[in-house]
């Protein structure tokens, strides 16, 4: 009786020792079976996102291929080959820089050609962006038909180039153009446009204007991206439409307008096509682009290699108006507020 009712606490305390035990080794074991849930469902994941990263490797593999072959492998043909004197049939002939040093001191095209292609691309990229801008806004805005309106500006920018250049052409045309012989009902002397230096780059500016319908769509389209909320804000304030375009759309359309100017300036920098149609370089050299002199020299006359050095200095030219057109909108483009 003394042993079983001598010290009735420390039996009880016992057994609550032993129960509290018992409790933290089964909360224990669930937390090592939860642990090793996860495990195996971070295992699983893992294996599904190695496996979709094979699958998203494999599906890449032509698009790599496509770039590799298209343009990665040719653009490394292009400088090895303006170390050499080549003409598509001999045997190519190693001469090292002297393709370089022959278009910078004995070269007659070289000046003309940057001249010509920096002016053109200049007039073409800031009218382009400014016109379609403008026209965007138009058709962004509540009007009757807008949306044939949109396919009428947007349709020049899908017609082949060659056929525009040549409708443009008959335009131009000096004797019996359109635009002359609206000048002569209005008795305004007739114009010579493309066979004049002074009028050639503006005439052919015109038409790459005309057919910007790219840069249009892409500003629309982030026209539709500005918030209302800030338009009826500031319209609530007494904002007019300048102040309201200039304050609130303008900062919203920042990267939309850094991306048509890149677009433009690239693809006005590499303009060949109105000289190839329309003024063969002419008149006087104003029209003597960069592109065309690459193609006479690679085509017309095969000189490959010295055409290959040609096009390494303007892939040049190309990448420094590019990068400086990038570090110039850094900050207001690429910042974290934006």
């Amino acid at each position: 009786m003394e042993s079983c009712g001598g010290n009735p606490r420390g039996i009880i305390q016992g057994g609550i020792t032993m129960d509290v035990a018992s409790l933290y080794e089964i909360g224990e074991k669930r937390k090592m079976a939860k642990n090793s849930e996860k495990v195996k469902r971070k295992n699983t994941r893992s294996a599904y996102n190695k496996s979709e990263e094979r699958c998203a490797y494999l599906c890449l593999i032509p698009a790599f291929m496509g770039i590799t072959f298209i343009s990665y492998l040719p653009t490394i043909a292009v400088f090895v080959l303006s170390l050499f004197n080549y003409n598509g049939l001999s045997t190519p002939e190693f001469v090292g820089i002297d393709n370089y040093a022959r278009i910078f001191t004995k070269d007659v095209y070289f000046v003309s050609a940057v001249k010509a292609t920096l002016q053109y691309a200049f007039y073409a990229v800031i009218s382009a962006v400014v016109y379609s801008l403008i026209i965007a806004l138009l058709l962004n805005s509540k009007i009757f038909g807008r949306t044939i309106f949109r396919s009428i500006f947007f349709i020049p920018y899908l017609l082949p180039a060659i056929g525009v250049f040549k409708g443009w052409q008959w335009l131009y045309e000096q004797n019996y153009g359109l635009f002359n012989f609206i000048f002569r009902m209005l008795g305004i002397p007739p114009q010579r446009f493309l066979d004049s230096p002074s009028q050639v780059i503006p005439s052919l500016v015109l038409i790459a204007v005309w057919a910007s319908g790219n840069l249009i769509v892409i500003f629309l389209a982030g026209l539709q991206n500005v918030p209302t909320v800030y338009m009826e804000a500031a319209q609530i304030d007494g904002a007019n439409s300048w102040q309201r375009f200039w304050n609130i759309t303008i900062p919203c359309i920042k990267p939309i307008i850094f991306y048509n100017v890149l677009t433009a300036l690239i693809t006005h920098l590499q303009v060949v096509n109105p000289a190839l149609a329309l003024t063969n370089g002419g008149p006087a050299k104003k029209s003597m682009f960069l592109s065309y002199v690459i193609y006479m020299y690679g085509f017309e006359k095969n000189k490959l290699g010295y055409a290959a050095a040609y096009s390494v200095l303007f892939f040049v030219l190309v990448g420094i108006f590019t990068a400086i057109l990038f570090i110039t909108q850094k900050d207001s483009i690429f910042s974290d507020e934006n």
